[in-house]
């Protein structure tokens, strides 16, 4: 059968097994696929891919792997100008919003908080997923990597851990989102935006102690949940504070 030769680079290498990592290695395959189905093939979603060398020579997914070739396969890049160079990546989405699979809800809270538009439901399958990210510009967020492949995503990351305060340092250092940040801006329940509302206008739905002790109030503009600056409010704030600064 045809081989070629592969090398991963950087953080391609978690989605290989570690005998692949970091090394030179050989796999074969049949006839005359694309680069971009083969690379697949090994375990790295294309969303992850942004420069491919084919025998030293930029190529796109779309180029047919021959026998011999050898290919160097390299992620996004943050600091290295490869201007010159054929980036695969399409441009970055001008605003961040997300859209993320049903495992993520712990990171979608906290993205909310951020002020991220955020959209997270627990029981659309990957195919609506998939489209929800075409049509709508979002950048999907998954533990999934078979949801990556799908060719509907452009734009789209593996998140590596599974603890969701750690996913949501992983997300803003990823996209560096730290200067984006518009804390308490979003309901973290349903994602609608929080807008200050007049205590009269909402003191029927007031508990007495919070009737009593709070003056200033928000409310959810689609869900309608009030909001207000508690002890709630204080604990969040410093967790903001401290991602933010990491």
């Amino acid at each position: 059968m045809p081989t070629a030769h592969f090398r991963f680079y950087e953080e391609l290498n978690d989605f290989l097994p570690p005998g692949r990592r970091k090394v030179d290695f050989e796999h074969q395959f049949a006839g005359r696929p694309a680069v971009k189905d083969v690379i697949e093939a090994v375990g790295v979603p294309h969303t992850e891919v942004d420069l491919i060398l084919v025998d030293g020579e930029p190529v796109h997914f779309s180029c047919p792997l021959a026998d011999g070739a050898r290919v160097s396969v390299f992620p996004m890049f943050e600091a290295l100008d490869i201007t010159p160079l054929l980036r695969l990546r399409p441009r970055p989405l001008r605003t961040s919003r997300f859209v993320l699979d049903a495992h993520l809800g712990g990171l979608a809270r906290y993205l909310r908080l951020f002020g991220f538009d955020t959209w997270y439901r627990n029981d659309y399958d990957d195919l609506m997923l998939a489209r929800i990210s075409q049509s709508e510009s979002r950048i999907l967020l998954t533990r999934d990597r078979g949801l990556l492949k799908r060719s509907a995503v452009t734009h789209g990351y593996y998140i590596r851990d599974p603890q969701p305060l750690h996913q949501a340092r992983e997300v803003l250092k990823r996209f560096d989102l730290y200067r984006a940040t518009r804390p308490f801006q979003r309901c973290l329940h349903c994602n609608g935006l929080i807008k200050e509302v007049s205590k009269e206008e909402i003191l029927d739905r007031l508990e007495p102690n919070t009737r009593r002790y709070f003056d200033q109030f928000w409310r959810c503009e689609k869900c309608q949940r009030i909001y207000w600056r508690g002890s709630h409010y204080e604990r969040m704030q410093r967790l903001v504070q401290t991602l933010v600064r990491c």
